[in-house]
């Protein structure tokens, strides 16, 4: 029999063979949503499929595995947003496993992404075992935190910021209209973070849902400094809970992001000092995220979860290495090894905190090592001296493992708020 062919959909709406509610059908099994795919649930993610940029393979008709990519914009160390290629909705089904198709869509959506320039690609990895094979690494990693408010030790009279600032409920419609420009100046400053379009903030605020999707409507929160700029944004939901008499509430954050110090720890004491909440549960922060120390007792904030979240596969060195600053002036010599030939080469990296150069060389090399490793580095958040610890790094020449931290890391560790 026939193997499955591997397709991208059609971009004619109007084509009965484009595929596209049989695509959602097997992206919806894939990612363990049983209910039927409607009409109206095609319509409502058409707009953000890409045709030319979804792949399916279909077996007699039926797809069985699912692959999408998308235009993304990721900050690197220094505030340069770099073009890299989102890749998202991946699925085999259980009957189609090992048979090579998601090795297939992965090869043509990475090699169409290196023409098209982009210097990187980038995904959330449900599973941790899958995608190193493909030249990706873990950049970003994401805590969790369960904060008990009956022991965090806050001041009980707390009474609002004393900065000059103020906070403020907003609804859905003032939340789409000041908390893009809140996340672009986020953006233009912490490395990690990528870009939001519109239909993010749609779907985020409920002016679009998905049938079939739950949706909760939350409370939203904005600070603004003492000139009247949004500086900071909250979003939470909270369950109504009582026991013996006695609030057992619980306070879940969907989002919280701030361009200042004021505007954090002001929406922070916000939600700590919400009336019958006395536990709090965050959404995805960075691991080094300052709410444990912002409580009387740190212990109070238990962590919930501690992950692996965005993962880098590079494909342009040069673009990628050139892109991000550096706190100290050196020059150092990569070998990276690609079994896909996407990012193969020997390159010679001279950055400072002016910016940097890199090119193809011929001298020799200091540090070898896989791209996948090279994804892990570039955000700065692994440490070079503990892959090579792991033999996943080799040295060249004594020391280049401990120059390349001092060039690569970080003091604050990279951040990735969002799924995509």
């Amino acid at each position: 029999m026939p193997g499955p062919e591997i397709r991208y959909l059609s971009d004619d709406a109007s084509d009965p063979d484009s595929g596209l509610a049989e695509w959602i059908r097997a992206y919806n099994a894939g990612f363990l949503r049983s209910a039927p795919t409607s009409q109206e649930e095609v319509e409502a993610r058409r707009g953000s499929i890409d045709p030319a940029r979804t792949q399916g393979a279909f077996d007699r008709g039926r797809c069985v595995a699912t692959f999408r990519s998308m235009p993304q914009r990721l900050t690197a160390v220094g505030g340069a947003a770099v073009s890299t290629d989102a890749i998202t909705n991946v699925s085999v089904s259980p009957t189609h496993r090992r048979r090579g198709l998601l090795t297939r869509m992965m090869d043509r959506d990475l090699r169409a992404a290196k023409e098209r320039g982009d210097a990187a690609a980038t995904l959330i990895a449900a599973e941790y075992p899958i995608y190193g094979r493909y030249g990706f690494g873990p950049a970003t990693w994401i805590t969790e935190w369960e904060v008990d408010l009956a022991r965090a030790g806050l001041d009980p009279r707390y009474a609002g910021p004393r900065d000059g600032g103020r906070v403020d409920f907003a609804d859905a419609a003032e939340v789409r209209k000041a908390g893009p420009e809140v996340h672009e100046r986020l953006r233009a400053t912490r490395h990690g973070v990528v870009d939001r379009d519109e239909r993010w903030w749609r779907l985020n605020t409920g002016e679009l849902v998905i049938p079939g999707q739950p949706w909760t409507e939350p409370f939203y929160a904005l600070y603004r400094s003492a000139d009247g700029t949004v500086d900071g944004l909250l979003a939470y939901t909270a369950e109504d809970r009582w026991e013996a008499k006695l609030s057992q509430c619980t306070a879940t954050v969907l989002g919280l992001i701030a361009v200042s110090p004021e505007a954090e720890r002001a929406l922070w004491r916000l939600l700590f000092s919400v009336d019958w909440v006395t536990r709090v549960v965050t959404d995805y922060r960075a691991p080094d995220d300052v709410l444990p120390l912002l409580l009387g007792d740190p212990r109070a904030a238990r962590i919930r979860a501690h992950a692996d979240f965005m993962w880098l596969r590079p494909l342009d060195v040069p673009a990628l290495l050139r892109a991000r600053t550096y706190p100290v002036a050196d020059a150092l010599v990569l070998e990276v090894r690609d079994r896909a030939g996407l990012a193969q080469g020997r390159y010679l990296l001279e950055g400072g905190p002016d910016g940097a150069a890199c090119a193809p060389t011929g001298r020799a090399a200091d540090l070898v090592l896989d791209v996948a490793e090279l994804g892990c580095l570039w955000l700065g958040d692994e440490s070079a001296v503990r892959l090579a610890a792991l033999g996943r790094v080799a040295e060249e020449r004594p020391g280049a493992a401990a120059r390349a931290d001092t060039l690569l890391r970080t003091p604050l560790r990279p951040w990735c708020p969002d799924m995509f």
